[in-house]
Parts: C-alpha cells; sequence; structure tokens
C-alpha cells in the first residue's frame, strides 16, 4: 500500500520515467539468462541510439530510477544487470558513459567479479568501498561483437 501510495504521488514524468527504467531492467536481467553476452551488449549498444519517447534525463534522475526500480524489482538486479541499464539511458540522455568490469580474487580465493558505470572517472552505479581491489578489465569499447 505504501508502494502505491508513493507513485500516486510522482509527477506523471517520473512515473513514465520509472516504469521505463524498471522494464528496461527487467529486460536486460532476463536478456543476461538467455543471451549471449557478446549479442546481448550489441542490443544494449543499439538501443542507447534509439530515441525512447521520454525527455532526455539528468543523471541523478537516471542513478534514482535505476536504484528505486532495482529496489522494486523481484530479487533484486545484479550489477551487471544494473550498469547495463544505466549505460543504455546515460547514452539515451547524451551522456558517455564507460561500462567498467572487474575481477578479484575473493577470501576463499573463488573468482568474484563486479560492473559498474564510471563517467568523466566518477563511479555513478555500482560503487563498492572496496572497488579499488577489482582489477578493470581490458574496455570493451571499439571491439567488433
Amino acid at each position: 500500500m505504501k508502494l502505491l501510495r508513493k507513485l500516486w504521488n510522482l509527477r506523471k514524468v517520473d512515473f513514465y520515467f520509472l516504469f521505463v527504467t524498471y522494464f528496461l531492467l527487467a529486460t536486460i536481467r532476463l536478456g543476461l539468462l538467455l543471451l549471449e553476452f557478446r549479442i546481448l551488449l550489441k542490443i544494449v549498444n543499439k538501443l542507447g541510439t534509439i530515441k525512447f519517447p521520454i525527455p532526455n534525463a539528468t543523471l541523478k534522475k537516471i542513478i534514482w530510477g535505476v536504484n528505486v526500480a532495482t529496489r522494486y524489482m523481484p530479487d533484486g538486479a545484479k550489477c551487471l544487470a544494473r550498469a547495463l541499464t544505466t549505460q543504455i539511458l546515460m547514452n539515451h540522455s547524451g551522456f558517455s558513459p564507460e561500462l567498467c568490469i572487474g575481477v578479484a580474487k575473493g577470501e576463499s580465493g573463488e573468482l568474484e567479479a563486479h560492473a559498474w558505470i564510471k563517467y568523466q572517472e566518477y563511479v555513478v552505479i555500482g560503487h563498492l568501498p572496496d572497488l579499488p581491489r577489482y582489477i578493470q578489465l581490458p574496455s570493451l569499447e571499439g571491439i567488433k561483437l
């Protein structure tokens, strides 16, 4: 009931933006389950160039939308889905985000991975207190997928 009240009190443009963000996040999550990563990246890059019927958003609004959509997504969303959703919305709004993927060795020796988005050298989605322990993989930008 509290969620419905919050949604009801949103301005129409914010509600619509949140709806689009939620839909993108759910679609990316499904794509991560069903598609090869290189195919999903092609789709993500294409979606970033398509003009959605939503106005360009500020960086603050994009981060807000992804965080709220994640909070209400069943089982949440992993860092890669959040980063790819943010990348699409930022590209759509005229920003130039950098998708970063890093790996680290866990305490018991297992391989851990994390994804985040940087914009102008700042981490906008996916910040962790121990982010420097992840070794960033080379950028996928410019690589033919």
